[in-house]
């Protein structure tokens, strides 16, 4: 299996996913509290995605 470089807009789509899940996990969004570690999650696995797909 060959790793790649995931593709800026992956890149920065999945950092987003992350902070917003951060901060609903600190209380800065109170409705998506609830909702925190999958945002994380979703985040992290969006970019493994990046680096183990070619076009993603």
């Amino acid at each position: 299996m060959k790793l790649s470089a995931p593709k800026v807009v992956t890149f920065w789509i999945s950092v987003g996913l992350v902070v917003v899940g951060l901060l609903a996990f600190q209380g800065a969004f109170a409705g998506l509290a609830a909702y925190a570690l999958w945002l994380i999650v979703a985040g992290f696995v969006l970019l493994a995605l990046g680096c183990l797909m070619k076009d993603l």
